[in-house]
């Protein structure tokens, strides 16, 4: 049975190191019970904390997985839905140079939005949950959520790539929202 996972908060060490590789010489460390669990409790935790996406580090665990799970919620009202997927050893391969600014929030930053530049289009590689090798693109808002996981997975929060004039509380930004101004 999946369990909540406990949130690494800003100011713990885990968010600022680079997550290790999974490591295998063939499939068989994907299909790792551990890893697995791994995988079904990030998905939980991701659903019941309204997150769009969450990545290892985040639960405590210094490897290279996240799990993009974008949805429509109070947090993020016009996110696209899309299957929860797990993404293992995630490679960012090509990127577009248009960088529109758009808000983020973060698990790990409760209470603070803020406006971050972002490749517009990026094409991504990763391993899925079965040892699968992808390669996608990824657009808009769920390129915007790829790339803030994989930050999360060299040591980077969004606070790195904003300016502070950007930020504001999220009463605020839910202000925004209610206003159509996001």
């Amino acid at each position: 049975m999946p369990k909540v996972l406990p949130i690494a908060q800003l100011g713990e060490s885990i968010l600022r190191e680079r997550a290790s590789e999974v490591r295998f010489v063939d499939q068989s460390i994907v299909h790792d019970t551990k890893i697995q669990e791994l995988i079904d409790d990030m998905i939980f935790t991701c659903n019941k904390v309204d997150g769009v996406g969450i990545s290892a580090p985040q639960v405590f665990q210094p490897l290279r997985i996240f799990v993009m799970a974008s949805r429509p919620s109070a947090r993020y009202p016009y996110a696209p839905v899309m299957e929860p997927t797990a993404m293992i050893n995630p490679l960012l391969i090509t990127w577009s140079d248009v960088t529109p600014k758009g808000w983020e929030g973060c698990l790990s930053i409760p209470g603070i939005r803020g406006q971050v530049p972002r490749s517009k289009e990026i094409v991504a590689g990763y391993l899925d949950r079965h040892g699968q090798w992808h390669q996608k693109e990824f657009d808009g808002f769920l390129a915007k959520i790829f790339l803030h996981e994989l930050d999360h997975l060299d040591g980077i929060v969004f606070l790195d790539r904003t300016d502070s004039r950007d930020l504001v509380v999220e009463s605020e930004f839910q202000k925004l929202v209610a206003a159509g101004k996001t």
